[in-house]
């Protein structure tokens, strides 16, 4: 039981790390990808493309939510 809980909170701290809304960003992002290549909504390039600049996008949204000033 051990092992399987150290097992569990290594892929937990090396998933979701100090900051868990980067990590459904990217999920979320994934998934979009991934919707839009079953759809045959774009080409091979449009597909890499469109992964990348959601990935980029998820994470300056989860930036700027992290240095906004707090009220």
């Amino acid at each position: 039981m051990k092992f399987l809980k150290a097992f569990g909170q290594f892929w937990y701290d090396f998933i979701i790390g100090d900051d868990w809304k980067i990590a459904v960003a990217v999920v979320l992002a994934l998934g979009v990808t991934l919707a839009a290549m079953a759809t045959d909504l774009l080409g091979d390039t449009g597909l890499t493309l469109l992964g990348g600049a959601a990935v980029v996008v998820a994470f300056a949204v989860s930036l700027a939510i992290d240095v906004r000033p707090k009220r």
